[in-house]
Order: structure tokens, then sequence, then C-alpha cells
């Protein structure tokens, strides 16, 4: 984190607490010194970590899922002309309903469980790795193509592996973080509802006994997660990706 972050950050923190003390917003909004308390007693009896546990361990499985099935999707879509006009304006359609709208399906077909929360978090996480990867391999210049067809590669999966998947990773880079931050607003959104133990759970468990310094200590625990995630894995994944392929601003 830059210095420039942490002083922001810092001074954030100090105006948020100074605000609290001269306002008295009482128990509808916590004060910073009350989150952090929220936080550190999280922390200390386990139950915290326990949920955060619980949620990384529904939202890896979901988003392991709606890559392999939106990849495949957007490549099939990319490809097939008669697919892409039918199923792919249908996965458009689908695109615009919020996955949380699935979840009195889910419940209806699995209950109230895990694998309710993993099917609405996969759905909603499964278009845009659709889109995204059709995108990618739509956009592939044709020259490309031509000329690696030129070289001997064919038409199949030659073709595929040593110049479709290269080019079209910046897309697939994008369309897997897009599709993390679905995934963690459908993931929250049906640990609301389900039972077990997450980061939804207990913010539902905050509501519910009115503990707000609980409830804004697990929103800024996922605003926290999923920029770190961002930050270490896909920023960092692709950088090294447009590094490897020559397709960095340095290169040009």
């Amino acid at each position: 984190m830059g210095y420039r972050k942490a002083i922001f950050l810092l001074l954030l923190v100090l105006l948020w607490e100074t605000a609290y003390r001269v306002f008295d917003w009482g128990w509808m909004f916590p004060s910073a010194l009350q989150t952090f308390r929220a936080f550190y007693d999280g922390i200390v009896d386990g139950q915290l970590l326990g949920a955060v546990a619980g949620s990384l361990r529904r939202i890896l499985t979901a988003f392991v899922l709606s890559c392999l099935i939106g990849t495949a999707l957007g490549v099939l879509f990319a490809r097939n002309r008669l697919l892409d006009e039918t199923f792919g304006f249908l996965v458009v359609a689908l695109q615009t309903v919020p996955s949380i709208a699935w979840l009195p399906f889910a419940i209806i077909w699995f209950g109230l469980n895990d694998f309710s929360v993993i099917f609405i978090t996969t759905i909603g996480a499964t278009w845009t790795m659709t889109i995204a990867s059709r995108s990618g391999i739509k956009n592939i210049p044709a020259i490309y193509l031509k000329a690696a067809q030129m070289f001997g590669t064919g038409r199949g999966i030659k073709l595929f592996y040593q110049v479709m998947l290269p080019a079209a990773i910046p897309h697939f880079i994008t369309g897997m973080r897009m599709a993390w931050a679905f995934a963690w607003r459908a993931l929250v959104s049906g640990e609301l509802i389900a039972r077990g133990i997450g980061l939804g759970q207990m913010l539902e468990e905050g509501r519910n006994i009115g503990d707000t310094s609980l409830m804004l200590c697990i929103v800024l625990l996922i605003a926290v997660i999923g920029t770190i995630s961002d930050h270490l894995v896909f920023k960092r994944l692709e950088d090294r990706v447009l590094v490897k392929y020559g397709l960095n601003g340095t290169n040009i």
C-alpha cells in the first residue's frame, strides 16, 4: 500500500471517529473504535475467522465453476454463429437478472443449505465470464488467425491453444475480475437467508440483535478481502500474462 493511500485511510478513520463524537450518531451508526472492537472480539472468539473460512469455501467453489462454465460457453458462442444468435442472446438477457432472484428457486430445489448459496453465486458470476470470453475470442484480429493458419496451425485445437487462447487472455482475466466481484455480491445475498456459517449469516445475525458495529465490521471486511484478492491475485496475474505475451505497453 502506498503512503498516500495509508495517509488517506488514516485521515478517513479520524474523520469518522470525530464525526461520531460530534454528531452523536448513537447505535444507528457505530464509531470507528466500536467497529474495530467488534473486529477484535470476532477474531478472539473465532467466529469471524470461521465465517471468513465458510464464505471463502463457498465463493471459491462457485468461482471455479463459473470460470469453467463461462469460458466454455463464451468460446462456443464466439465460434458458432447459430449458438451466438440464440443462446448468446439469452445469456445477455439473463445477465440483467439479479442472481438473488434465483434464490427462491434454489431454496425450492435444494433447500436452505450451502448448495443453494453456491448455485446462485455461480449463476451470478457465470454470465459475466461468458460474455468476457466471447468478446475475447471474437475480438482477435482476423489477420492473426490467417497468419497462424498459413504457418500450419490449421483451424482446430492447435489454432485455439496457440493463438486464440493467448490473444484472448486479457479479456479472460478482466472477466475473472468482474466475475469475482459479482460472485461476492451473490454470495452475501444468499448467505443472508441460507443457514450455515459465513459473513452473510453474521451480517444477518448483527441485524437481528441490532449490533451495528458487527454489521459494519462485516461490510468492511468484505471490502478488504475483495481488494486484497484483486490486488494480490488478479492484478498480478494480469501483469504477468501481459508481460509473458508482450501485451504490456513497455514492449510496444
